[in-house]
């Protein structure tokens, strides 16, 4: 899709999937967009090393380079490692998208505070800590694009009591505006890329913890929330991440990208 990026190495967090191992997540399709469409090398991780190792069968299946470890990218120590074991197989890092996420049920009052912690880990202390140890790298490397996803719930209420998601979720655009400009004269771009209500491994699991384990249910009530009356999928954030990435989009920086029917547009 894009030749610019054929031969470029790409770190991506959350490479791996929960669910129906047949569909593709956000991260896995992040991965085969870049490595089998775009001849990228890839370097992910996941805190599930079996998930991340059916991603990597997968994209070595369609003729993609990927290579996987464990990691808790909540955890310095581990993200210094993973930085260091890319960069001593590549050398370089020229792409790196954030993709990890955790939801819990909610509010303030409900949510308990390790809870919040955890939420605020995952979501929004991974992107620092990825951030913290690639940045510097690519600012010798006098280029670079860091991708963050992030979600529709930073943008506006979706209909389910998970403050901490949100709050995490929202944080990330603002962390991605705020160190575009910083980065802005040193070659490196920074965009968000922020999903609506996709089809995903990942419904499955939000049936289980928002609705009792109604997974037709869920996926009903998420198709008629969005005006174009279907959910998208895994593909429709790849793709546009891959945009992003490439040199099709070399003067957008600080900025994000809604992939969600028209939803955060929408009064319903």
């Amino acid at each position: 899709m894009y030749q610019d990026l054929r031969g470029k190495v790409a770190l991506i967090t959350g490479v791996g999937q929960m669910g129906d191992p047949t569909m593709w997540g956000n991260g896995a399709a992040i991965a085969k967009v870049l490595a089998c469409e775009n001849g990228v090398n890839l370097f992910g991780c996941d805190l599930n090393l079996d998930a991340a190792e059916h991603t990597k069968r997968r994209i070595e299946a369609e003729g993609g380079v990927c290579s996987v470890i464990a990691a808790d990218v909540t955890d310095a120590v581990q993200v210094k490692n993973l930085v260091t074991a890319c960069m001593k197989k590549y050398g370089r890092i020229d792409i790196l998208v954030n993709n990890v996420g955790r939801s819990e049920p909610g509010g303030p009052a409900e949510l308990s505070e390790e809870a919040w912690d955890s939420q605020t880990n995952v979501n929004l202390k991974s992107v620092y800590l990825t951030c913290h140890e690639v940045l510097p790298i690519m600012e010798r490397q006098k280029a670079g694009v860091v991708i963050n996803v992030s979600s529709v719930a930073g943008l506006r209420y979706i209909g389910k009591p998970q403050v901490a998601y949100s709050a995490t979720k929202a944080a990330i655009i603002q962390f991605t505006k705020t160190t575009a400009i910083l980065y802005a004269q040193k070659g490196v771009r920074l965009n968000t890329v922020i999903p609506g209500l996709m089809h995903t491994p990942l419904v499955s699991y939000l049936a289980d913890k928002y609705a009792n384990g109604d997974l037709e249910g869920t996926i009903a009530k998420r198709n008629t929330q969005v005006p174009m009356g279907f959910q998208g999928d895994a593909f429709d954030v790849a793709n546009a991440t891959a945009f992003l990435i490439s040199d099709k989009a070399k003067y957008i920086t600080g900025t994000k990208i809604v992939i969600d029917g028209g939803l955060t547009s929408s009064t319903g």
